[in-house]
């Protein structure tokens, strides 16, 4: 009975030393900072500016591409239809504000002065007919209807030669201010559409935005394409980062621009370098993909932990634990990435 009450005392301090034991383990070096997340997803829905039928699509999914690849083609007929009518359009009203620009030709003055010249001398022969049958009407020699056919025609030399000379005036003056305002206006819109049409002919390409990897192909040739229906699905894959979370009581202990190791488990052993590059202001709660050593209700905030991934070995969505040394020196201005010359 002895022997069974002196086991007591025994097993209880193993088991506190076992405790012990594995909750140094958990805890982990008090120098250093795990913590854990995922390589995060970005994608980009790629779509065409305007709608279209579908012409040609170079790319297929899993391909690689670089940014500004060509990557799909619409039929572009209707879009350059459209910008030759409009080049004609921009054509035909430069040559109207060009003639309004250079005024009356010197032909086109000549005429006016000839016209002038023509009329003044139709009123003087209306002036003297006038002055005959004027007197002959005072001895009654003629009738008076005769002198009422001059009278009235003498009253409409004289409105013909005024009217010549408004011509000859205009003539010199050349066309308003207003018209070669309004000219210029109509140049200047048609010219704000053609430039639109050239740009729509453009769209009838689709690039990459960024180096990454077609996700989905979503269309084929042949098949409509919308504004809002896209082409492919691109996951970006430059620069690569991984969406960790700090708990608060650890929040203390990291600063932007402090390195960071990253391993995953598909590739045990191998580290990858990094650095923080964004800390969230805003707490939240740790989001349930996440598995930490620490209770999910605690409050935590989200980093960002940029990596260098020169094989492309880190591919997006894969679970990674990201090591911070707290005993670094300040952190660095430069991302390890470029010390070492590699890609990111």
């Amino acid at each position: 009975m002895k022997k069974k009450l002196l086991l007591i005392p025994i097993i209880a301090l193993i088991a506190f030393g076992a405790y012990k034991f594995y909750d140094r383990r958990e805890e982990g070096p008090k120098d250093k900072l795990f913590l854990y997340g995922n390589v995060d997803i970005r994608e980009v829905q790629l779509a065409f500016q305007d709608s279209g039928r579908v012409q040609e699509l170079r790319v297929d999914e899993g391909d690689a591409v670089r940014q500004g690849q060509l990557l799909a083609i619409l039929d572009p007929v209707r879009y350059r239809y459209a910008v030759d009518e409009l080049k004609a359009q921009v054509e035909a009203q430069q040559q109207l504000l060009d003639r309004l620009l250079a005024g009356s030709r010197p032909q086109e003055i000549k005429k006016a002065r000839a016209e002038v010249r023509a009329r003044q001398a139709q009123l003087r022969d209306a002036e003297r007919t006038y002055r005959r049958i004027r007197n002959l009407a005072l001895v009654n020699q003629v009738s008076r209807q005769q002198l009422d056919n001059a009278e009235s025609a003498l009253k409409t030399a004289r409105a013909e030669l005024e009217a010549a000379k408004q011509a000859l005036s205009l003539a010199i003056e050349g066309p308003r201010k207003q018209d070669i305002a309004r000219a210029r206006a109509t140049l200047k819109s048609l010219q704000a559409a053609l430039n639109l049409a050239e740009q729509k002919l453009k769209d009838t390409k689709l690039y990459a935005p960024e180096d990454g990897i077609i996700r989905n192909r979503i269309l084929e040739p042949g098949a409509m394409a919308f504004a809002s229906r896209p082409v492919f699905t691109l996951a970006l894959t430059n620069p690569v980062w991984v969406r960790a979370y700090v708990p608060e009581p650890d929040l203390g202990k990291v600063k932007e621009g402090m390195l960071a190791e990253i391993t995953t488990d598909s590739f045990p052993g191998k580290t990858y370098r990094g650095w923080i590059g964004f800390i969230s202001p805003t707490a939240e709660f740790t989001p349930k993909t996440v598995e930490t050593p620490e209770l999910r209700t605690k409050l935590v905030y989200r980093v960002r932990v940029f990596a260098c991934n020169p094989r492309n070995e880190l591919r997006l969505g894969m679970p990674v634990t990201v090591t911070v040394d707290l005993k670094q020196p300040q952190p660095s201005s430069r991302p390890p990435c470029e010390k070492a010359g590699e890609n990111k």
